[in-house]
């Protein structure tokens, strides 16, 4: 499974990436106005600290004005993936970034028969929105397990499947028992998986017994 960070706090991923556990970054107007900086730029910086894909998000809904949009944004650096609406201009305009060999992350994915279109579409990933649903009373899981098993019917679909809107570390556990190819997730959300009592307690105890020996491996 892929980790991708859902933020535009470029020094929060500096420090993400240095861990080397982060695979990709994603990225929405609502985390760039967070920014307060020009999204060209911040894009531009967070591909050259993170080489797999980063999630830029055109501002339009129209598909030509759609269609400018990710041909700028998808010339500023390689890796950039061109995140579009799932919507009929949004998957018209991934059908044509697809066909000129630009990854394409269709959002704002909410059921299977969605996910199934922007397959059709040549999207590099589909993101369905995990906590969206589970706040209106739906199986945000359910969406993924679905999506994953539909994909696993059709071997020319290259899709992958992205959860997105996770809130907690059992999404992620859940993502990964389902099958979905990259979980994106805020940056605290890492930070917690890392977390368990017994860890630090575990640790505490090693330490206090070195203490105990005198010794220093340096």
């Amino acid at each position: 499974m892929k980790f991708f960070v859902d933020t535009a706090d470029v020094q929060e991923i500096r420090d993400l990436a240095a861990t080397g556990l982060v695979d990709g970054v994603t990225t929405n107007p609502t985390l760039i106005a967070k920014s307060g900086r020009r999204i060209l730029d911040v894009i531009a910086e967070i591909c050259d600290i993170v080489p797999g894909p980063i999630s830029a998000e055109v501002a339009a809904t129209d598909y030509d004005t759609m269609l400018a949009e990710g041909r700028k944004l998808a010339a500023l650096r390689p890796n950039v993936a061109v995140k579009v609406p799932l919507t009929m201009a949004g998957l018209r305009t991934c059908k044509t970034l697809a066909d000129d060999g630009v990854k394409v992350n269709v959002t704002l994915c909410f059921s299977a028969n969605q996910a199934i279109l922007a397959a059709k579409a040549g999207a590099s990933f589909v993101s369905p929105f995990v906590g969206r649903l589970d706040d209106v009373g739906q199986d945000g899981m359910e969406l993924i397990g679905d999506i994953v098993s539909i994909f696993d019917n059709y071997p020319l679909f290259r899709t992958e499947v992205l959860a997105a809107s996770i809130r907690h570390p059992m999404h992620v556990t859940e993502a990964a028992r389902l099958g979905a190819h990259v979980v994106t997730m805020p940056p605290a959300v890492l930070r917690q998986m890392v977390q368990h009592p017994l860890t630090d307690k575990g640790l505490a105890t090693f330490m206090a017994d070195w203490q105990k020996t005198g010794q220093s491996i340096l």
